[in-house]
């Protein structure tokens, strides 16, 4: 199977609670530093949910993102199970 990247809005993107505790503010910085050279090198993953998609990896690239100002960010697509 291919993944295919594709552009979402920030703002379709939930972030569940259990995911948000595991933010690292540094690295969101170190990140966002990385992002402002170099631009978004890895998309994150998502998987759809009605209008929304759900976050499932990169919790610390969407936060850079949102931190540099960003709307819109690379992501992958994936069908992933709940957990």
């Amino acid at each position: 199977m291919v993944l295919k990247r594709q552009t979402l809005a920030i703002q379709d993107i939930y972030v569940p609670v259990q995911r948000r505790q595991t933010l690292d503010p540094r690295k969101v910085e170190i990140l966002a530093e990385s992002m402002m050279e170099k631009g978004q090198e890895a998309p994150i993953l998502v998987r759809p949910d009605g209008k929304r998609f759900v976050l499932v990896e990169g919790l610390h690239r969407l936060e850079a993102c949102k931190a540099l100002g960003d709307a819109k960010i690379f992501a992958y697509l994936v069908q992933a199970r709940k957990h």
